[in-house]
C-alpha cells in the first residue's frame, strides 16, 4: 500500500448490520463481529484497487467483516487524487488518498468526508527517496535540474519532496527546477536502475524488494521529516453518507476491524492471507511483493483519525499559498463517528 507508499502505498472503506454477525477469520478461532445500526441501504460498493496489493476493504471482505456488503472492483489506480476524484464524480463509492490531497479537494468545494485512515508511516513502513550507489546526489541542493520518480502529482510524494527542499533552504525558483516524473510504483525501481530518473520514491514492500537487490540508498525519507503518523484516508461523499448511513457505518467498521486484524495477527499469517486473496481474484498479478509486508503503518487504532493528521496539511497548504488562511476549519473536516474504535479510552 503505497503513501505518503501508497506509497506505496494508493484505496477503499467499510459498513454495518442490525445484529451480531458470525464470521470466520483467518486465525484459529471463529470471531463474532458485532455490528451496530441497521441493514445497509446498498448491496455493493464500487472501488479501485492496486496491482499486486490488498486494500483493507478487500481484506475485510475476505475475512467476512464486510458482509452482507460486497465490493465491486472497477479497475486499478496508482493515484490517490484520481481515486478520490472518482468518488466525487460518482464512478466509485469510496476511495483513498494522502490527507494533503484530500484537504486540497475539500478546499475546492468537493463534497467529501474522510472517514478512516488507511496508510501511514511507522518504524517498519515508510517511504524513502532513493539514489543509486555512486550517485553524485548528496544533498537537496544537488537535486536542482534532476528528476524524481513519484506515483502521482499533488499527493504524498510531492508534499514530502517539497518539504525536504524547503527545509534545506532552496528558493521557490530552485524548487521549480526539480522535476517530478510520474512512474507506476511497480516499475519505479527499474526506472531508477536504468538511469531514466535520478531519484526514486520507494516505500513499503516495493522498497524492501528493491533493497534486497542492493545498489541503492536513501537520500531522505518521510519518516525523517514527519515522524510516525497516518498519512491517508478513505473518503465518502456527503450525499452517500446521508443516504446510506448504515452502509457507511458498516464500511468503516469492517475496514477498521481488518486494520486491527492485520496489526495483531502474526506477519506470516497476514502475508499468507494476502497471497490467497491476490491468487483467488484472478487478475494475473505477481504476489512476490506482499512477502515483504511488515506493518499497517497506521497510527490510530482501527484507523481512527486524529486532528494533527489534517491540521498539519491545512497549515502546510496555507504556507504554500495553495489555500487561504481560515479557508478551511478542522472541525467537521473529517469524522470518526462510524469507527467502533473511536470510543475506546485512550
Amino acid at each position: 500500500m503505497t503513501m505518503f507508499s501508497k506509497k506505496s502505498t494508493v484505496t477503499a472503506l467499510s459498513f454495518v448490520l442490525a445484529s451480531s454477525l458470525l464470521v470466520t477469520a483467518c486465525g484459529k478461532k471463529d470471531q463474532v463481529v458485532t455490528a451496530q445500526g441497521g441493514t445497509p441501504e446498498v448491496t455493493e460498493l464500487r472501488y479501485q484497487g492496486s496491482v499486486g496489493a490488498v486494500t483493507y476493504p478487500e481484506l475485510a471482505e475476505d475475512l467476512g467483516y464486510l458482509a452482507p456488503l460486497k465490493l465491486k472492483f472497477i479497475g486499478n489506480t496508482i493515484s490517490g487524487p484520481q481515486d478520490i476524484q472518482s468518488v466525487v464524480t460518482g464512478d466509485t463509492d469510496f476511495g483513498g488518498a494522502f490527507n494533503g490531497a484530500i484537504v486540497k479537494l475539500i478546499a475546492a468545494k468537493a463534497p467529501i468526508k474522510p472517514v478512516i485512515s488507511y496508510y501511514g508511516v511507522d518504524e517498519a513502513t515508510w517511504t524513502g527517496y532513493y539514489v543509486l550507489d555512486g550517485s553524485p546526489i548528496k544533498s537537496a541542493k544537488d537535486l536542482i535540474g534532476k528528476k524524481i520518480a513519484v506515483n502521482t502529482l499533488g499527493a504524498h510524494h510531492e508534499f514530502v519532496i517539497k518539504e525536504y527542499l524547503h527545509r534545506a533552504g532552496l528558493t521557490a525558483e530552485e524548487i521549480k527546477q526539480v522535476t517530478l516524473v510520474v512512474v507506476p510504483p511497480v516499475t519505479t525501481e527499474q526506472t531508477l536502475r536504468a538511469a531514466q530518473v535520478d531519484v526514486a520514491s520507494l516505500g513499503g514492500v516495493l522498497r524492501d524488494k528493491a533493497l534486497e537487490r542492493g545498489g541503492i540508498h536513501p537520500l531522505f525519507s518521510d519518516k525523517d521529516l514527519f515522524g510516525i503518523f497516518s498519512a491517508g484516508s478513505y473518503v465518502l461523499t456527503d450525499k452517500f453518507i446521508k443516504n446510506n448511513p448504515n452502509a457507511s457505518r458498516k464500511f468503516v467498521e469492517a475496514t477498521a476491524k481488518a486494520i486491527e486484524w492485520a496489526r495483531t495477527t502474526p506477519r506470516e499469517e497476514v502475508v499468507a492471507r494476502y497471497e490467497k486473496i491476490i491468487n483467488e481474484r484472478g487478475r494475473k498479478e505477481d504476489t512476490s511483493t506482499v512477502k515483504f509486508w511488515k506493518s499497517t503503518g497506521i497510527a490510530g487504532k482501527g484507523g481512527v483519525i486524529s486532528d494533527k493528521e489534517f491540521d498539519t496539511w491545512i497549515h502546510w497548504l496555507v504556507d504554500e499559498g495553495v489555500i487561504k488562511d481560515g479557508q478551511l476549519q478542522l472541525k467537521g473536516l473529517y469524522t470518526n463517528e462510524f469507527n467502533p474504535f473511536a470510543t475506546e479510552k485512550k
